[in-house]
């Protein structure tokens, strides 16, 4: 571990459920110690109870064993190590004091405000290490949000306004299959954590970083003038093509979809070429980008009939061969086994920490190469409070006795 990025530095993982412990997950993956702080009286990390269940006896839906655990815990509690500590209880800030003393980082993603009403807000950490950064992950921000201010990833999609980028004009909203609100905000979380800790290594300051999962995915959607583009007569929502990238899109082939990347003037005569219509590069409604766009339809209709009854395999080839992107749409079963992202270990197999590769399962891996570091998620996911006797005694210097204490009164 000591090549790794993070190495020497430690976080404190107060996370739940998935934007928080996906967030950790990638510090731990560049090298962090990650403590990962868990109720024992609720039976610790939410996820830990997310069904499929991985054991013994394989996959299943439900509990057959003692030591099975959730295919979610699984992935997303790899390279942590797991504490039991109840934050409700009096004498919880204490031990809290004594992890924040020897840590860089402490992260959480409870409800705006929650870290101020235990107690243990940054202003708390701070006095206690002056150096640590406090990052918190919320639905809206730290000032709170409508209603309860509680989000879930389907709320802040509809909010966001990314349901209505997809589809076609006068369809449903359109969720995306990904929690793409719950993965986004962590990745601007690790990302202000990291400038706040290079600030604080400059400085001998910590700060508090304050990410908003509404915040994180509308800032992606501001990415496209989607208003913009619907004032020029360019629908927001375009189904399968995007009319104003033409010739672009998915296209049903006679055994799969593919999809089309051809906005350019090089690849669109290279389409042209592929598909024996060579004639169509000196067409006056193609042969220009402007022409293309304002021909759309018709342009998107001649590819579809010229796929139409076509195999993925040889239409695929004869894309490639004159330099048009285009690729297969894959089941995300197949994708995930790319033998190019299992190489570079963007995907990596999942193990239960007992009873190892007990089902074909993979996830993430951390997708960032180095080229004089290490980065990876090579240890299996903790039980819950696996580590106690390790953390609590080991680096903090409780005796077994004191911890026995702790454990009967219900702190830990």
């Amino acid at each position: 571990m000591a090549d790794r990025p993070l190495a020497g530095r430690t976080v404190i993982d107060l996370t739940t459920a998935l934007s928080g412990p996906y967030a950790t997950l990638l510090l731990a993956g560049l090298g962090a110690r990650v403590i990962k702080v868990e109720n024992p009286l609720t039976g610790g990390d939410t996820s830990r109870n997310n069904a499929p269940y991985l054991g013994a006896d394989g996959l299943t839906l439900g509990r057959h064993g003692d030591d099975d655990m959730s295919v979610s815990m699984l992935l997303r509690g790899r390279n942590k190590e797991s504490v039991t500590l109840n934050l409700k209880h009096p004498k919880a800030r204490d031990i809290l004091a004594d992890l924040v003393r020897v840590s860089d980082i402490m992260i959480d993603n409870y409800s705006a405000g929650v870290m101020a009403r235990l107690g243990i807000g940054h202003d708390w950490a701070s006095a206690i290490n002056p150096r640590i950064v406090c990052t918190s992950i919320s639905g809206f921000g730290a000032q709170g949000g409508p209603g309860s201010g509680k989000a879930m990833d389907t709320i802040i999609q509809a909010l966001s306004g990314v349901m209505m980028t997809a589809g076609a004009p006068g369809e449903p909203p359109v969720r995306f299959g990904l929690p793409v609100g719950d993965l986004v905000a962590p990745l601007y979380a690790v990302i202000g954590t990291l400038a706040a800790v290079l600030r604080a290594d400059a400085t001998g300051q910590g700060q508090h970083v304050d990410v908003s999962m509404l915040g994180a995915l509308t800032s992606l959607v501001a990415c496209e003038p989607f208003d913009a583009y619907e004032k020029l007569g360019l629908p927001m929502r375009t189904g399968t093509t995007v009319p104003r990238l033409a010739p672009f899109g998915t296209f049903p082939a006679a055994d799969g979809w593919f999809a089309l990347c051809g906005p350019t003037d090089a690849f669109a005569r290279g389409l042209f070429a592929a598909m024996g219509r060579d004639d169509l590069a000196a067409d006056p409604r193609y042969a220009s980008r402007d022409a293309r766009v304002a021909n759309a339809g018709e342009l998107h209709r001649l590819v579809a009939s010229w796929v139409a009854d076509r195999p993925l395999a040889e239409i695929l080839d004869a894309l490639t061969r004159h330099g048009v992107p285009a690729a297969e749409v894959r089941e995300p079963g197949d994708a995930v086994r790319d033998p190019l992202v299992l190489e570079r270990e963007e995907v990596v197999p999942l193990e239960h920490p007992r009873h190892g590769r007990a089902a074909d399962l993979y996830g993430t891996g951390v997708p960032i190469r180095f080229s004089d570091s290490e980065a990876g998620l090579d240890r299996s996911a903790p039980a819950l409070g696996e580590h106690n006797a390790e953390i609590y005694g080991g680096l903090l210097g409780h005796s077994d006795d004191e911890l026995k204490a702790l454990a009967e009164e219900g702190v830990i």
